[in-house]
C-alpha cells in the first residue's frame, strides 16, 4: 500500500488546504507521495518542508502588500504574482523556505503544468525544492491572461489546473493507492464555461492546442469530480472539502477573509482526523 496527498489549486481558496496540512502535519500523518497543481503546488510545498503555519504567515504579511500581487506588477512585468517578490524575495529572504528538510524528507512531490504547445500536462517531481523547482511550482500556478508563460527546458507552460486540476489518475498510475484529496470546492459544485475565453482566444491565438484545452476546461473538471465522488462513495479515496462555498476571490489579500477560510480548513481536517487514520491504516478500522 502507497499513501498520498494530492491538493487541488485554486488561488488564494488554497487557504483552506493549508489548514488541512498543517493539522496533518501537527499531528504527525504522513504520506509516501503528494501532488499539487496551482497553488496547491505553491503551498503544498510546505507540507513537505514541514514548515507548520509558513503559507499562512507570509500571505498574512505581504498579501496586500503590491510587491507581492497588484495590477501595478501586472502592468509592469506581465505577472500579477511579482515573479521576484514571491519565488525568490519570500523564499530566500524574508521568510525561508527550509530547503534542507524538503530534501531530506522521502515523501516523493509532484507538480504538475499545461504545456501551452500541446495542450498536455507535464508533470516534475520537486526532490530539492532548488531554484528549478521553484519554477516548476511558479509554472504550475502561472495563471491564464494574469501571468506570463514560464519556460523550463523545452517546455512552454501555465497553470496545471487547465488540464488535470485534481491528479489523482496520475498519482495512480503512479503506484499511489491509498489517496486522500484535498479539494477547495464543495461537494456538487460544477464549473462553468470560463467567461474569459474571448480574450484568452485573442492573446493566445498562436497556441491553438491550450485554447483547446482552456475551452473544455469545466467539462475536464466537472468529470473529474464525478469519477472523484464515485471513488470517495466506494472508500477508495478520502475526500476533505469545505462545507460549503469559501467565498473568496483567487487573488484575496485581506488578511482577515484569508484566515477565515484558514480556519476552515483546520476544522475540517481536525473532525476527520480519526477517520484519515483509520484510512491510511487499514488495520485500525
Amino acid at each position: 500500500m502507497k499513501t498520498s496527498l494530492i491538493m487541488e489549486g485554486g488561488g488564494m481558496r488554497g487557504m483552506f488546504t493549508c489548514g488541512v496540512n498543517d493539522v496533518l502535519l501537527e499531528n504527525d500523518i504522513t504520506f509516501d507521495g503528494s501532488a499539487g497543481i496551482s497553488a496547491g503546488a505553491c503551498f503544498g510545498c510546505n507540507f513537505k518542508s514541514k514548515q507548520i503555519g509558513r503559507a499562512l504567515r507570509y500571505n498574512l504579511k505581504y498579501g496586500k502588500d503590491p510587491r507581492y500581487a497588484s495590477l501595478r506588477s501586472l502592468i509592469k512585468t506581465g505577472d500579477y504574482f511579482n515573479v521576484d517578490f514571491c519565488y525568490r524575495q519570500i523564499p530566500d529572504e524574508l521568510d525561508v523556505f527550509d530547503v534542507e528538510t524538503f530534501a531530506a524528507n522521502p515523501m516523493e512531490f509532484y507538480v504538475g503544468a499545461t504545456d501551452v504547445e500541446t495542450g498536455r500536462i507535464v508533470y516534475h517531481n520537486c526532490k530539492d525544492g532548488g531554484k528549478n523547482d521553484i519554477e516548476w511550482m511558479r509554472a504550475s500556478a502561472s495563471m491564464p491572461l494574469v501571468s506570463k508563460i514560464v519556460e523550463i527546458g523545452r517546455y512552454k507552460l501555465l497553470d496545471g489546473g487547465i488540464v488535470d486540476p485534481v491528479p489523482f489518475r496520475f498519482m495512480e498510475r503512479k503506484g499511489f493507492d491509498r489517496n486522500v484529496i484535498i479539494l477547495t470546492q464543495p461537494k456538487g459544485f460544477e464549473k462553468k464555461k470560463s467567461s474569459i475565453m474571448p480574450l484568452f482566444f485573442t492573446l493566445m491565438r498562436d497556441y491553438p492546442k491550450i485554447v483547446q484545452a482552456m475551452n473544455v476546461r469545466h467539462i475536464r473538471y466537472n468529470r473529474q469530480m464525478e469519477e472523484i465522488a464515485e471513488r470517495e462513495e466506494n472508500n477508495e479515496v478520502l475526500v476533505i472539502r469545505p462545507p460549503e462555498a469559501l467565498n473568496i476571490s483567487r487573488t484575496e489579500g485581506n488578511p482577515k477573509e484569508l484566515q477565515r477560510v484558514y480556519d476552515i480548513g483546520r476544522a475540517e481536517a481536525e473532525k476527520r482526523l480519526e477517520e484519515l487514520r483509520a484510512f491510511l491504516d487499514p488495520a485500525r478500522e
